[in-house]
């Protein structure tokens, strides 16, 4: 096994195929190179024709032509911001860097491979994913409360949390099959002889990266999702919803604001767990609220196994109340002690307590 891990590891150094991952991280590298892959996707296809065009010139030697092309790369990055933007030195370090990796026709060729079947397929894919879970969960939630009442807000954010996260990895799983599929079929037609291995560093480039990107769509969606339930809720039911308070910048985040009848307001935070987060949140003390007629930070979570009794005690004094589900056994345990009742309540309250809040 170590040996064939060896020569496959070798094999790889040696290929000129082993830069189709890298090239493909270079043309979307946002910090280091501007990200051209995909803020200047249209001129790097015209780049990469011109490309094709010159290696296909058969009174050019090897040599000309990779000096053409590093030429031509380099005045194509020249021009594709201004002489003064930020842009234009992040894409003449990528005309740098590439030059020094573009040493042979082969390299080009994988270079103007990258170009056409990894990142462009890719960009028009990733745009095809989910920003967020709200056609997955809109019509179901609705569907709920519909049939269930105002009491099964409970269900709803379970059910967004759950549905959206496999509704979107759905739409993902999908593309990433098309995608590959798609690629797999169009290097069967390549003029250009590789081996297997050769395909496979190709087509796992592809996958690697498109990983990565999807990887951080989740991670916006996850800062989201239940922000959007709460979206939902307030459209479902009327609820009129306030910007924070002027100059209020602790480190808490709140998804949601409203307004009570004697002028105080209450922010709402819908997170899956606090987890380490808690000692943030906690920085919103009683006095900081008061000062900004704040009256409670009421919090929706999802998760609160890790929602210890210290927790909720030292929140709970600062006037931040815990909306847990009722049949969670943390919320038996927490509604039933004579220190933290008052600080846990019902999800299946959480509707009728706003409209109380809005209206008393």
């Amino acid at each position: 096994m170590d040996a064939d891990l060896a020569s496959i590891t070798q094999f790889i150094a040696d290929s000129p195929w082993r830069n189709a991952y890298w090239f493909a991280r270079m043309l979307l590298n946002g910090d280091k190179y501007g990200a051209v892959g995909t803020s200047k996707e249209r001129q790097m296809l015209a780049l990469a024709t011109k490309l094709e065009s010159v290696i296909a010139q058969e009174s050019l030697t090897d040599n000309e032509k990779v000096r053409i092309c590093n030429r031509t790369l380099g005045n194509a990055m020249s021009e594709f911001f201004k002489p003064t933007a930020k842009g234009n030195t992040l894409a003449q370090n990528l005309a740098f860097d590439l030059s020094r990796e573009l040493n042979s026709v082969d390299d080009i060729v994988v270079f103007i491979l990258c170009v056409k079947y990894i990142v462009s397929p890719m960009n028009a894919a990733i745009s095809a994913v989910p920003s967020n879970d709200l056609e997955f969960c809109r019509e179901t939630a609705q569907s709920i409360l519909d049939e269930l009442g105002e009491e099964s807000v409970g269900k709803v954010i379970a059910t967004w949390d759950t549905m959206g996260v496999k509704g979107c990895l759905d739409v993902e799983r999908n593309l990433v099959v098309s995608e590959f599929t798609k690629l797999r079929n169009m290097l069967k037609t390549l003029s250009s002889t590789h081996s297997e291995i050769e395909e496979n560093m190709i087509m796992t480039a592809f996958v690697q990266e498109f990983e990565r990107r999807l990887g951080q769509k989740r991670k916006n969606r996850a800062g989201t999702s239940l922000e959007d339930v709460i979206t939902f809720l307030f459209d479902r039911y009327n609820f009129k919803s306030h910007p924070k308070p002027d100059h209020f910048q602790t480190d808490i985040e709140v998804d949601k604001w409203f307004r009570c009848t004697d002028g105080w307001m209450i922010g709402i935070s819908c997170k899956r767990t606090l987890r380490e987060r808690w000692k943030q949140v906690s920085s919103a003390d009683s006095h900081a609220l008061s000062r900004y007629k704040i009256k409670e930070v009421w919090h929706l979570i999802t998760f609160d196994n890790d929602l210890s009794d210290d927790k909720l005690t030292m929140l709970g004094q600062q006037r931040q109340i815990f909306y847990l589900d009722a049949n969670s056994d943390r919320y038996k345990s927490a509604s039933q002690h004579i220190g933290m009742a008052d600080y846990v309540r019902p999800l299946n309250r959480f509707i009728a307590d706003i409209r109380i809040a809005q209206n008393e």
